[in-house]
């Protein structure tokens, strides 16, 4: 009888220890089956080390990219080739954004029921929310200048163009590629964002100051901080107040203003635009900014105006100008869309959007309102943006070691059928209003149009 139950104690307790492992099993494969599935010695998943399944398309159901066995095959269009380069990727895997890098586990179909089991065996098509046409309209457009065009759709989050350069043609590489062509310049780099950054300095003098809107500068044309150091402008404002000196451009107001709003708040305003944190983007992790913030000052008057050691990302800059078209609140960017194959009620849980609030609602409409006069008294008007209901600020950044500066130009449409805000960087091309803004103009006429 002992024997019997010494037994039945040993058959518990094997039950017991195979439960337990079949559990940790099962929770390591929920954990880690993906990356399980994408090792690179998966001979159903890769020829000869490169992927061999999967393919990508845009929002059209027009193909980017198609994993084969025999290698990468890419869109008819040369020019949307180059454009989409950093998000089909190249041959090489080199670019940290590729989908063959981000996209991995989507393009093979792993799922934790099926792992990558298909009929067909050729993997997953996935759509990506990308309008090629309107990424080639901003490849041509940048000319081969270095620089990137971004816009996303501020109400749904979705990225409609992501175009960065130098870049070339994945089907038909150079024999010697050009410098910083792997880089992803919307997602992976930072710039000195120049006088875009004066929106944040407004935005924080509207909720700190109770005379935001009435505190005026006489703008002489220079400031002097002594030793040597000076704020300088191009041209002689006279007395101009928030909206005014916005629309000019005025360093010398908004040095002033800094100094006023203080390091602490100013920082606590970037932090709140989102400017100092990165974004994941379906798998693609923006980069951060950075910035110091002196207690005062000239190092703290330039810091207003968007110069001295601010580097911002432009994907995050074009989040926040989202943020201000969508009266305070930011959509975050999306550039997959949802499979056709889950159920509406997963469907529905994955294009759930991802808020963040960044500004009040009256700093909101008070910021469109001077974005719009920007447009209307300095930049042009509807003469140089024809149709499109566009407000915007251009940012002109010097950079060191150039011989011209970068140019910015960023906003948004305030237009319920096309709301639509970008950013546009053109790198050591000129002033920010004209380059940035007929690459911009560019841009969205073909997308609205």
């Amino acid at each position: 009888m002992k024997k019997i139950e010494k037994r039945a104690f040993l058959c518990l307790l094997l039950g017991l220890v195979l439960m337990a492992g079949l559990c940790y099993f099962i929770y390591e494969d929920w954990n880690k089956g993906g990356d399980w599935a994408v090792y690179e010695g998966n001979r159903d998943v890769y020829a000869d080390g490169d992927l061999a399944k999967g393919a990508l398309y845009d929002r059209d159901g027009n193909l980017l990219m198609r994993n084969t066995s025999d290698g990468m095959i890419f869109n008819d269009s040369a020019d949307i080739r180059a454009a989409c380069m950093h998000i089909t990727g190249d041959k090489d895997n080199n670019i940290a954004t590729g989908a063959n890098r981000v996209f991995l586990e989507q393009l093979i179909g792993f799922d934790f029921i099926n792992g990558i089991y298909s009929l067909n065996n050729d993997g997953e098509d996935v759509y990506l929310t990308l309008d090629t046409d309107v990424c080639a309209t901003a490849y041509n457009a940048l000319s081969g200048r270095k620089g990137t065009v971004g816009v996303y759709n501020y109400k749904t989050g979705e990225l409609v163009c992501m175009v960065s350069s130098p870049t070339y043609d994945p089907a038909d590489p150079p024999s010697t590629i050009p410098e910083g062509a792997y880089i992803n310049r919307l997602i992976s780099a930072t710039f000195a964002p120049g006088s875009t950054f004066k929106l944040v300095t407004a935005a924080a003098s509207i909720e700190t100051q109770d005379d935001a809107y009435s505190y005026d500068v006489d703008c002489t044309g220079s400031i002097d901080y002594g030793h040597g150091d000076e704020v300088t402008d191009l041209d002689v404002h006279g007395n101009v107040d928030l909206k005014k000196a916005l629309e000019v451009s005025c360093n010398c107001y908004f040095a002033k203003l800094s100094e006023k709003i203080g390091s602490k708040d100013l920082k606590k305003y970037v932090h709140k635009a989102g400017l100092d944190q990165s974004y994941d983007i379906d798998g693609m992790e923006t980069k951060a900014g950075t910035f110091d913030f002196p207690e005062g000052g000239v190092n703290l008057a330039w810091t207003g105006i968007g110069q001295w050691h601010d580097m911002v990302n432009p994907c995050g800059m074009m989040v926040y100008m989202g943020a201000i078209a969508n009266g305070g609140t930011a959509v975050m960017p999306s550039i997959v869309k949802p499979s056709n194959i889950v159920s509406e009620k997963i469907d529905a849980a994955a294009t759930a959007l991802k808020t963040k609030d960044m500004i009040d609602e009256e700093t909101a409409e008070s910021l469109t309102s001077m974005m719009r006069n920007n447009v209307e008294n300095h930049y042009g008007g509807d003469s140089a943006f024809p149709g499109l209901a566009i407000c915007a600020k251009s940012g002109t950044a010097e950079v060191e070691g150039q011989d011209q500066p970068n140019a910015w130009f960023v906003g948004f449409l305030n237009d319920e059928d096309n709301p639509y805000a970008f950013v546009v960087v053109v790198e050591n091309s000129g002033y920010g209003s004209e380059v940035g803004g007929d690459v911009a103009n560019k841009v969205l006429q073909d997308l609205v149009n």
